[in-house]
């Protein structure tokens, strides 16, 4: 499925990977970048949202400088990986999910306060979805800069 975009739309899914803001009001701050009013950013985020191009708009901490994180995966037959994958998603403490060819093949990333929310969410993805979940915690640190320009054709 092809999909356009606007120039807004452009703007935002590009421009605010990095230095997002950081005032009382950071969709007017952007909308005054861009000639528009706050509402129309917040409306237009919202619709990536609801269209599935955006999953969250949120800070990224370095793990476990605040709360706790983990790396988890579950094994899902191929038939139900998208409708786990979306339970897995409706979760605040997660900040993302992603498909991988292998026998554990839904991976996601929890970011919670203490470690007895972790375990805590983590029983209730495991209530919800039917299929136990593999914590990996953190052992070494390696940054990954998952920002990247878009190129429009």
């Amino acid at each position: 499925m092809e999909t356009t975009f606007n120039a807004l739309e452009k703007h935002l899914l590009n421009d605010f990977q990095h230095q997002f803001p950081l005032s009382e009001r950071p969709f007017a701050a952007i909308a005054n970048r861009f000639g528009t009013d706050e509402q129309s950013v917040i409306d237009t985020l919202q619709s990536l949202k609801e269209r599935g191009i955006i999953s969250r708009i949120g800070p990224v901490f370095k793990p476990n400088r605040i709360g706790v994180s983990t790396l988890a995966a579950m094994a899902v037959p191929a038939a139900q990986l998208e409708a786990v994958a979306d339970i897995v998603s409706s979760f605040e403490e997660v900040n993302h999910n992603y498909q991988r060819e292998h026998a554990f093949n839904l991976w996601f990333v929890l970011t919670v306060p203490d470690e007895a929310h972790l375990q805590l969410t983590l029983q209730r993805i495991e209530d919800l979805c039917g299929f136990e979940v593999m914590s990996l915690p953190m052992q070494d640190d390696y940054f990954i800069d998952l920002g990247f320009k878009l190129k429009w054709t």
